[in-house]
């Protein structure tokens, strides 16, 4: 059977693998229609019906709905038009799926109730301006009135996600999340006072170099040595970070110094602020960052062994027990 033979409903379901109902189907709708009928009225099929219906089952599994099958096999659509087409509106249900996904696994590991969940999942559905705006936002209650400093521009720059088109699950968790935490009002107002302080460093007359920058450079190799934040050998350390703070500041080591450098490095050691750094990076796709966390603790540890009554830069050693002499007993009278 091949130039111009014709085939049965039979034939044709055998030649490409389809049933005897849905090529009916097929040309019940026009999608395939017959070339004749034979003497008793069945429908014959020429042998370009064997390469339009492989083609009609490709797009079908594909998930093309019938009438657009019909007008790519009629040649009313390009072949080429309609893959474009179709390939952009899957890719937006996977996108959707993957939103999904990630939102039920984020409830899943968190254990959250209804209320959190609808959050969640209204907060994985914004579309690329909603996610801007809600960052913006943030960042405008962090740096607002600071930016036009070029440090702090560049600071928000690098603050601010990009979710990418189409983000794995992981990325949309850690979206969810950092979205999350810039609505806490309590995270805001945090990152604000250490912008804050550290603007006002800039503005003083001392070297601007951060501080929390100076603690790691110089408080990760005596952490790394295993010094005790307490102990005598972490005194050059911490006099070297007090040193240099008293630059940026103008003002002379004391205790005064000593406390306000506490607070600074306490308001900085935020677990939350450092969520927030993690969290960008695996949205951005950016390496996994240094925790501050160690340093920052020996830090202030360091520094409150020191903002005692005891003397500035010392930590005084334990004293071994002193036999005393018993006191005299009172002679009778």
């Amino acid at each position: 059977m091949d130039g111009g033979a014709l085939y049965s409903i039979g034939q044709l379901a055998r030649r490409t693998g389809l049933t005897v109902k849905t090529i009916r189907f097929y040309s019940d709708r026009g999608i395939v229609a017959p070339t004749d009928r034979s003497p008793a009225g069945y429908r014959l099929y020429g042998v370009d019906a064997v390469a339009r219906l492989e083609l009609v089952r490709t797009l079908r599994e594909l998930g093309l709905d019938l009438a657009t099958v019909r007008k790519v096999v009629d040649r009313e659509l390009s072949l080429a038009e309609v893959a474009a087409a179709h390939a952009e509106a899957l890719a937006v249900q996977i996108r959707t799926l993957r939103l999904r996904r990630a939102v039920l696994t984020a409830v899943a590991e968190r254990g959250a109730s209804p209320e959190e969940m609808e959050i969640m999942h209204t907060l994985a559905r914004l579309s690329e301006d909603e996610r801007r705006n809600l960052i913006g936002e943030f960042l405008d209650a962090v740096f607002g009135g600071l930016d036009g400093n070029p440090e702090f521009a560049a600071a928000r720059r690098s603050m601010t996600p990009e979710l990418p088109e189409s983000p794995e699950a992981e990325q949309v968790r850690a979206w969810v999340e950092l979205a999350e935490l810039s609505r806490d009002r309590e995270f805001r107002a945090g990152v604000r006072r250490v912008a804050e302080e550290h603007a006002a460093e800039k503005n003083s007359a001392g070297p601007g170099r951060d501080i929390v920058a100076v603690v790691r450079e110089r408080v990760g190799p005596a952490l790394a040595a295993g010094a005790e934040p307490g102990a005598r050998e972490a005194e050059p350390v911490v006099a070297g970070v007090v040193g240099h703070y008293a630059r940026i500041v103008g003002q002379p080591d004391g205790a005064a110094l000593r406390r306000r450098l506490l607070a600074r490095l306490e308001n900085a050691h935020d677990p939350r602020r450092e969520r927030y750094v993690e969290l960008l990076a695996v949205i951005n796709g950016w390496p996994a960052p240094d925790s501050l966390t160690p340093v920052l603790e020996w830090a202030v540890a360091a520094l409150r062994a020191r903002t005692s009554d005891s003397p500035i830069g010392l930590t005084p050693a334990p004293r071994d027990p002193v036999s005393r002499p018993a006191a005299p007993r009172p002679r009778p009278a």
